[in-house]
């Protein structure tokens, strides 16, 4: 009766170490939409607008939009946004130094609106966000590309 309970022990022991680590290794939507606010934020280069962009706002949601709003010194305010659901892919454009991250989606599903412009507020669609980087290396957007498939696809999963 002994042994039964010591190896009892033991397969309760093991199974309960093999489901953390099966757990750990697989990186949630929460966590994906974190690396993708992370590095777009600490990759982005304000100096593509010069002294004309007052601040900028990047916000990637757990709930899956993507929203990257410039403000410029004149008032005028431009927002970009997109559902994770509709994203295609990404590509990036430029050197390690500086480029753009193309983000595209599969229609016309990018939300572009400018207020306060000379022009008149003005919202429009479009099939793509561009975002200016800076100091980025493969890894990070591989990282990023990876980041953007996960939470895609869970997001896809969850909707089923």
């Amino acid at each position: 009766m002994q042994k039964f309970t010591l190896h009892l022990k033991k397969s309760v022991f093991f199974s309960i170490c093999l489901v953390l680590l099966v757990c750990s290794g697989f990186e949630t939507a929460e966590e994906s939409t974190a690396v993708i606010q992370n590095t777009l934020t600490k990759y982005y280069d304000s100096a593509v607008d010069g002294s004309t962009l007052k601040r900028y706002e990047l916000n990637v949601t757990n709930t899956g939009f993507c929203k990257y709003k410039k403000i410029y010194v004149s008032g005028k305010t431009e927002l970009f946004s997109f559902n994770l659901l509709r994203f295609k892919g990404m590509e990036y454009y430029g050197t390690t130094e500086r480029g753009e991250l193309h983000l595209y989606t599969k229609n016309d599903d990018v939300i572009v609106q400018t207020h306060n412009d000379r022009k008149g507020d003005v919202d429009s669609m479009a099939t793509q966000m561009i975002i200016p980087l800076k100091q980025i290396d493969a890894d990070q957007l591989n990282l990023l590309a990876s980041s953007f498939k996960q939470v895609t696809s869970s997001l896809v999963a969850s909707n089923r």
